[in-house]
């Protein structure tokens, strides 16, 4: 054990960090009925652009609109997929609602069931399919037998843009089979609801060709654009992710080693009632390397510490990286402090540059920095739109961005600032990090 060790192995007790926890007990996840009104949204936009459903695997779309993600079901060769259809009611005014349907592996339905998917009316369609059978023929099964407000004699279907091929391609090649490999029943396919029992919606047919593609803009932005719950969320696991930097910078005394300090991050993380937490943890000049070198550097007074850290609280995540000294007395040189303090400047100027109506790529410094400016962040760390000077996105209120512009010079120093901030209904930029200070002043202060 190293001699700065003696008496400090309750650095990585989480007992040490335990005052974090408070910070988001108070926060909800999501609601139900938020789930319920995006489902209807999405409902409406596939019926008016002509679409017959929109099919998603487990992960952050399915977290968006059905309340679970890979957290509660791996992806594997065996499909498990939530498709969402638009129907239109029978009433005077013919509303447009979803129908909620799940195919599952026949052998993993009950657990396909426990999942926590809201709908309407409380009624599911789950699709069963059986190992000897294809489950894109069952899952085109629970599409409209007409085509959907075009003229063209086939479906169009929109899928998850982070869909894996073999899905689609499944779904084409079901689409063209001959009629005898169509849905029925002896295909030991099943369709019923959380109960058990055939829905009396659930109509079989045999499938009818299909063009797929990824889905546009008008359902992409809603999960773009976040609403105030989202952004409550959003809001503490930032702060909570710098809160934590903070107790653990408070700690950093010379001698300790990279992988050490990470260790104290994940547990400071957890502590804080944060999951998936971790750090990018990168000392003098292996800084230099955006995403490291992959030795396990041992901390000097000169040196700069960068940590680049990220953990979620209900499915939401956050992304916050400072780079630190020690202390005010550290012995750093002019060169690294000119350093941070371009960064700290390019970072500010973008935030406020970044307004309701901007283009993305005006808020570049691209022909300064090396990487892109930033990133979409939400129901994944890394997310549309982003900030880089080849994008037209159109920033707009709700949306949510990082902003971490990064000097490096190899085998010297780096250098990286970020925060995560939204656009708020005056259409100006505001840190997530703001209701704990947001971003940092000095090396010394993150």
């Amino acid at each position: 054990m190293s001699y700065w060790l003696h008496g400090r192995v309750d650095l990585l007790a989480g007992s040490s960090y335990s005052h974090l926890a408070a910070h988001c007990a108070s926060i909800p996840p999501i609601s139900s009925a938020e789930l319920l009104s995006r489902q209807a949204l999405l409902a409406k936009s596939l019926h008016a652009l002509g679409a017959a459903a929109y099919i998603a695997e487990p992960g952050a779309n399915t977290q968006f609109f059905a309340n679970f993600s890979k957290a509660q079901w791996s992806l594997s060769e065996r499909p498990l997929l939530l498709i969402i259809t638009p129907v239109v009611s029978d009433s005077e005014d013919g509303e447009i609602y979803p129908r909620i349907t799940v195919l599952t592996p026949k052998f993993e339905a009950t657990r396909a069931k426990m999942l926590p998917i809201p709908s309407p009316d409380g009624a599911i369609n789950y699709v069963e399919w059986a190992e000897e059978t294809d489950p894109y023929t069952a899952a085109l099964s629970v599409l409209p037998t007409t085509p959907q407000a075009d003229n063209f004699s086939s479906q169009k279907i929109f899928v998850d843009n982070s869909i894996r091929k073999f899905i689609v391609d499944g779904l084409y090649r079901a689409s063209a089979s001959e009629p005898s490999f169509g849905f029925s029943h002896s295909l030991s396919t099943n369709s019923t609801d959380a109960g058990g029992n055939p829905p009396a919606q659930a109509v079989h047919h045999e499938p009818m060709p299909v063009r797929v593609f990824s889905a546009p803009i008008e359902i992409t932005q809603m999960r773009e654009r976040k609403s105030e719950a989202e952004l409550r969320i959003l809001k503490c696991v930032n702060e909570a992710t710098l809160l934590a930097i903070r107790d653990v910078h408070k700690r950093l005394v010379p001698g300790i080693r990279e992988s050490y300090a990470r260790s104290m991050m994940a547990t400071a993380l957890g502590a804080a009632g944060l999951k998936d937490g971790g750090c990018l943890t990168l000392f003098g000049e292996n800084a230099a390397l955006p995403h490291g070198s992959g030795t396990d550097r041992v901390l000097a007074d000169t040196d700069f510490a960068l940590f680049d850290c990220t953990a979620s609280l209900h499915g939401y995540y956050s992304d916050v990286t400072r780079t630190v000294a020690l202390s005010p007395s550290s012995p750093l040189t002019s060169e690294q402090l000119s350093l941070w303090r371009l960064v700290h400047s390019a970072q500010t100027i973008a935030l406020t540059a970044a307004r309701n109506g901007t283009v993305a790529h005006s808020l570049g410094w691209d022909q300064y920095f090396t990487h892109r400016l930033g990133h979409g962040i939400g129901l994944e760390v890394h997310e549309a739109p982003y900030l880089h000077g080849g994008s037209d996105d159109i920033i707009r209120v709700g949306h949510t961005f990082s902003d971490e512009p990064g000097l490096y010079i190899e085998g010297k120093v780096g250098v990286r600032l970020e925060d995560c901030f939204y656009i708020n209904e005056d259409g100006v930029g505001v840190f997530l990090t703001a209701g704990v200070g947001g971003q940092s002043d000095q090396p010394w202060l993150p």
